[in-house]
């Protein structure tokens, strides 16, 4: 055997990884993973006022795997649709870059990561994960039957902030409800955005979404409003954790980070839908998990 040949076998290990990792976006884990991060610090803070190391470790890879599970899955079953779609027929599965059989192995092996993260945790996320992992996987069957499928995948993401909190205390919040609302609603409302790209298409392909019915002036009401939702729930919340000022003040600045995102996109002219959704939402979460820690230092939370 020649030595290329001997090689080829380890070099092609790297490109299926990568290949698959773009495949299920994993870099925009920035977005929901901040407010897990949210949930578990002011849990902690509940409890002594010290971050468990281990816990939040354990979090990371649960949400990680939670994700990557939900968009594999998401790509497996939007397959068909993505080849009909200018847009995403050059997604991996549609080109053959990565294969169906991979994605699937895929998705198994992060459903088994996020069960043995879950288990690690306590019992309570170990009960509920499958659950969790249910709904995550619900958002590309939605898009078949419901003409508001940002609101099914904005429950989804209401999953992260309250399973991080139970992973700390082990017990059912409602503090941590109220945070997952405000991200369900923050991510509903920008997913309403990201689908104003495909409303012709989908329209001509069978593919529901708000835009697709009712079209881009009606569909970004409608994400204003989830929009303003999410700030009060923000806000809410750190009346019910008993945040500062420091908090609030993230928030105000989130909130102008929102308004801008609304402000980039038209009805009349969706051109900056990609730095609307891409560069504003990751500052968002990134940006209020930062006054998060700030205000949480504060009053004497220690590491």
């Amino acid at each position: 055997m020649s030595a290329t040949a001997a090689l080829t076998p380890a070099a092609r290990t790297p490109g299926r990884v990568k290949a698959f990792l773009d495949l299920v976006r994993f870099e925009h884990s920035v977005f929901a993973l901040p407010f897990a991060y949210i949930a578990a610090l002011t849990a902690m803070a509940s409890v002594n006022d010290h971050v468990h190391w281990r816990q939040l470790a354990l979090v990371t890879i649960a949400m990680v795997g939670a994700r990557t599970f939900a968009m594999a899955v998401n790509r497996i079953v939007d397959r068909h649709i993505d080849a009909r779609n200018p847009r995403t027929r050059g997604r991996e599965l549609v080109t053959g870059v990565v294969s169906l059989r991979t994605a699937w192995v895929g998705a198994i092996v992060a459903l088994v990561v996020l069960m043995i993260a879950a288990g690690a945790l306590n019992r309570v996320c170990f009960v509920l994960a499958p659950v969790a992992a249910i709904v995550l996987a619900a958002y590309p069957y939605a898009k078949r039957v419901t003409w508001a499928p940002h609101a099914v995948l904005g429950l989804a993401q209401t999953i992260g902030p309250i399973g991080a909190w139970i992973a700390v205390t082990g017990r059912w919040s409602w503090t941590a409800v109220v945070l997952g609302l405000a991200v369900g609603c923050w991510i509903g409302g920008f997913d309403i955005i990201y689908a104003l790209q495909d409303y012709r298409i989908d329209r001509e392909i069978g593919v529901k979404s708000l835009p697709a019915r009712f079209g881009p002036r009606v569909a970004l009401a409608f994400s204003r409003v989830a929009h303003y939702a999410t700030v009060l729930l923000l806000l809410w919340f750190g009346v019910l954790a008993h945040l500062g000022w420091t908090w609030t003040a993230g928030v105000v600045v989130a909130a102008a980070a929102l308004a801008y995102e609304q402000h980039l996109v038209k009805p009349d002219d969706l051109s900056k839908v990609n730095r609307a959704f891409f560069t504003v939402n990751g500052f968002v979460g990134i940006g209020l998990f930062c006054f998060a820690v700030a205000d949480l230092l504060s009053r004497g939370f220690r590491g």
